[in-house]
């Protein structure tokens, strides 16, 4: 009984002052929060969305192309794709390629965070710049070679 008195007691205290609460103003403030624009992770996600969304339905329109007859194949796309002017192929490469060359570099910069490298304002800020022009100089050459 004198034990369960004790217990009750030591819970009390220790709810007064919670570990948490006392370590407060000790612990350091994420790099990235002073630094983060909202904007680095939402063009994350967008792309992210953009390479789900695109998969998803033309995997969903190439599964229902037989009941509502649409010619899927490969030979109907590739004759279609041959077809269409330079300029336009040039597009349609550009758009679908840099949304999945910005969506891997970056996801290899949140690996290169979680390894707890980067965390340093100027590195935050010159790995955004980087991040662009690599997608986008990424995008032309799988314009170019693809």
């Amino acid at each position: 009984m004198l034990a369960q008195r004790v217990g009750v007691a030591a819970l009390r205290q220790g709810a007064t002052k919670p570990f948490f609460a006392q370590n407060i103003p000790k612990a350091a403030l994420a790099a990235g929060i002073s630094t983060s624009s909202p904007l680095r992770s939402a063009w994350n996600r967008i792309t992210g969305c953009t390479l789900s969304a695109t998969m998803y339905g033309f995997s969903l329109a190439y599964l229902a192309a037989p009941l509502v007859g649409l010619h899927l194949e490969s030979a109907s796309i590739a004759s279609f794709a041959a077809g269409l002017p330079l300029a336009i192929k040039g597009g349609i490469k550009f758009t679908l390629g840099f949304p999945f060359v910005y969506h891997a570099i970056s996801g290899f910069k949140h690996l290169l965070y979680d390894a707890g490298k980067g965390f340093a304002k100027t590195t935050i800020i010159q790995a955004d710049k980087y991040i662009w022009a690599a997608s986008f100089l990424g995008a032309i050459g799988l314009v170019a070679f693809l």
